[in-house]
This record gives C-alpha cells, sequence and structure tokens, in this order.
C-alpha cells in the first residue's frame, strides 16, 4: 500500500486559526473505547471547551453525547468534520459534507490522506486539514 502525500493542506498558522474558530466538531469513527486514539482526542477537544458529536454505527452515547450513525443523520450545524476512518471514505464523507452545506473545515487525522477527496472539499469552500491531530496541534500551541 502506498502512502499518499498531503498535497492539499492547510498551513500551521491557519490550523491554529480553525482551531480558534470552531465550535462544533463531528468525530466519524469515534471509538467508545477509551484506549483508542480517536476516543482520547475527542475527550481532550470535549474538555477544552469544543462540542464534539460522535459518529459511529454502534453505541448509543459517547463520551456523554449521543451518537449519530452517519454524518448526514445530525439535526444541527457542525463547524468541522474529524476523520478517524481509511482514507478511501473520504470521498462519500466530502460528498455529504457539500450537501450538508455548513461544514467549515475537512480534517483527516494522522496518516489519513487523499488529496481528490481533499480538492474537492477545497473547491467547495471547506478549509482543508489532512495528517495532522488537533490534540496534538493545540498541546503544541
Amino acid at each position: 500500500m502506498e502512502c499518499e502525500f498531503p498535497t492539499i493542506n492547510s498551513n500551521n498558522e491557519e490550523i491554529l486559526e480553525i482551531l480558534d474558530s470552531v465550535k462544533t466538531i463531528a468525530i466519524l469513527g469515534l471509538s467508545p473505547d477509551e484506549s483508542k486514539p480517536s476516543n482520547k482526542v475527542a475527550k481532550f477537544l470535549k474538555e477544552h471547551g469544543y462540542k464534539i458529536v460522535p459518529v459511529y454505527p454502534k453505541e448509543d452515547i459517547i463520551l456523554g453525547e449521543k451518537v449519530y450513525r452517519s454524518l448526514a443523520e445530525i439535526p444541527f450545524e457542525i463547524d468541522m468534520v474529524d476523520i478517524f476512518r481509511k482514507p478511501n471514505v473520504f470521498d462519500a464523507v466530502v460528498d455529504v459534507c457539500i450537501e450538508r452545506g455548513d461544514v467549515k473545515v475537512f480534517w483527516g487525522q494522522l496518516g489519513l490522506v487523499n488529496n481528490e477527496a481533499a480538492a474537492r472539499a477545497e473547491k467547495a469552500g471547506m478549509k482543508v486539514v489532512q495528517n495532522h491531530c488537533p490534540k496534538i496541534e493545540l498541546e503544541n500551541r
């Protein structure tokens, strides 16, 4: 398997601006398992004042928040989508983000890059971050 290098990405200054401006973050692939990175990141974000919205195929509540089965199901505005899923699903996620019309930031976690999907998200007006972790960015501030 060949890893893709992010050719579409926000720079460090833009990443910090994004993290200062977003309030509500849908976390796709938020595991209920406290040992998983998605859970640790979501818990950190919640503890730092962000509204987290778990998107996961099972569970009803994760980290005290109602779980949605898909991004499309979320009935309120989302500022950012943080993805803990394989890059081959990014295209479908971009489609839903475009359809929703409210997502301002498309964020792929560490090691996750799909430049084609990122280009579509950027063209649709979203800021794009790939191969970064918001928890690490906030800790390194």
